[in-house]
């Protein structure tokens, strides 16, 4: 039986007059992968936002294993998502006076309140996954790119969320750098990792998505498998939107 996990009902996120998410509904699923896809400006990194409390909407209903985490205009048991759904942004935001262990082992020792040696040997287990165990005492400053942004996903997989959101966390890379980042996300999928992507890499939507998510105008417009929306779409506005994106 399908187990859901998030769930999204009527979501809706304006700024003065433009109206960002128009009534979104959305479920994520356990060990799912879900890749939302769509131009610049059509919510999907507000909704990302808005999942994990972030950006408070306007309206709407967000849940959590069933339990309201947002809903009549308020939300509700923000320590609770924020274990429980990890983030990893578009920029790396680390902590340039501290290590790569040390931007892993601060929110498990703040958050967490676990143990100086469990926070540093968790810490250190997490940067070799994502490919890191040589820059363990290394400073944000001393490596590229790719390497800030593993040691980002690492600190985000270090609070043991059952959930990770990606805000298009490869888009701010050098080209040569995005394999690292995408490797680590293959493997963190093929774990069983629930996970919501926003992402402009169609082929790593196609690869390892479960569901792909078409977004313009504050709404879904089309869903479904990635084959079938990426490379047989049915609405027009997915049409043009690919049309131009994998003509490139």
């Amino acid at each position: 039986m399908t187990e859901t996990i998030l769930k999204v009902s009527d979501l809706k996120k304006s700024y003065g007059d433009l109206h960002v998410l128009a009534g979104i509904d959305f479920e994520l699923n356990k060990g799912e992968v879900v890749c939302v896809i769509g131009p610049s400006g059509s919510g999907k990194s507000t909704l990302l936002r808005c999942l994990n409390m972030l950006e408070l909407p306007d309206a709407g209903r967000i849940e959590l294993h069933g339990n309201e985490i947002y809903g009549g205009g308020k939300p509700k048991d923000l320590d609770v998502l924020r274990r429980e759904v990890g983030m990893v942004f578009q920029q790396f935001n680390l902590f340039p006076h501290m290590s790569a262990k040390g931007n892993v082992t601060i929110a498990q020792d703040k958050v967490r309140n676990r143990k100086k040696k469990d926070c540093d040997a968790r810490s250190i287990e997490l940067l070799s996954e994502v490919g890191l165990a040589d820059k363990i005492d290394e400073y944000p400053d001393r490596m590229s790119g790719g390497q800030q942004q593993r040691v980002a996903i690492a600190r985000a997989l270090a609070m043991d969320p059952e959930v990770m959101l990606f805000d298009e966390v490869t888009s701010a890379l050098d080209p040569e750098l995005v394999k690292g980042v995408l490797d680590v996300m293959r493997n963190l999928a093929e774990s069983g990792m629930t996970m919501a992507c926003v992402t402009h890499e169609m082929g790593f939507a196609r690869e390892v998505g479960d569901r792909v998510i078409f977004m313009d105008g504050g709404v879904v417009v089309e869903q479904g498998d990635p084959d079938q929306v990426l490379g047989n779409p049915q609405e027009k506005r997915t049409k043009e939107f690919l049309g131009l994106v994998l003509s490139h």
